[in-house]
């Protein structure tokens, strides 16, 4: 169920409550570590859903890559079991390292250019770094979906970007700050 939702040209961004792993879109995005080892939180739950050939699919990205993502960057591996055809995982900021803000919206964007550049049409998002990376959440909110608008309002195929967040408080306030974007002009 859509809890709010904001049109940019011809797409729709959208804040939702649920499981990210049980959405049927194009790709999910990971909140992952630099190491793309999915141990904890939404990585471990895609993980879980998804099979093991996601880890295994990451582990070898890191090992053909001689080391881990920078912060902000994004990969890809395929969904696995999941209903969703791909993976994207980008490494979050964790609160307190520096320059966060700046990391966050270089994540979102990151993951949006390479749903761009595989032609997806739907991508979903979780609540990035903001687990157990303690990024505030109101502030990552703002950031995160300003982030996706500005990309919307650009050059892209994306049709439907969403921010899937599993509890109601974090799910309200993605909202609230949804709406502050929506009575904004685009």
């Amino acid at each position: 169920m859509t809890a709010t939702a904001k049109t940019i040209g011809p797409a729709t961004l959208e804040v939702l409550r649920g499981d990210l792993t049980a959405l049927a879109v194009d790709a999910i995005v990971n909140a992952a570590n630099v190491h793309l080892q999915h141990g904890g939180g939404v990585a471990a739950a895609i993980v879980r859903k998804g099979g093991a050939v996601i880890q295994d699919e990451s582990d070898r990205l890191i090992a053909e890559r001689g080391g881990p993502l920078e912060t902000g960057e994004a990969v890809v591996t395929t969904g696995g079991r999941l209903p969703a055809k791909f993976v994207i995982h980008t490494a979050g900021p964790i609160w307190g390292e520096g320059d966060e803000d700046a990391k966050l919206r270089r994540a979102c964007l990151s993951s949006l250019k390479l749903a761009d550049e595989k032609k997806l049409k739907s991508i979903a998002f979780p609540a990035i770094s903001c687990g157990i990376y303690h990024f505030p959440v109101q502030r990552a909110a703002r950031i995160l979906l300003r982030a996706a608008a500005d990309h919307l309002a650009g050059a892209t195929g994306l049709q439907r970007v969403i921010f899937c967040l599993y509890d109601e408080a974090t799910c309200n306030t993605f909202a609230a700050a949804l709406t502050e974007i929506r009575n904004q002009k685009s």
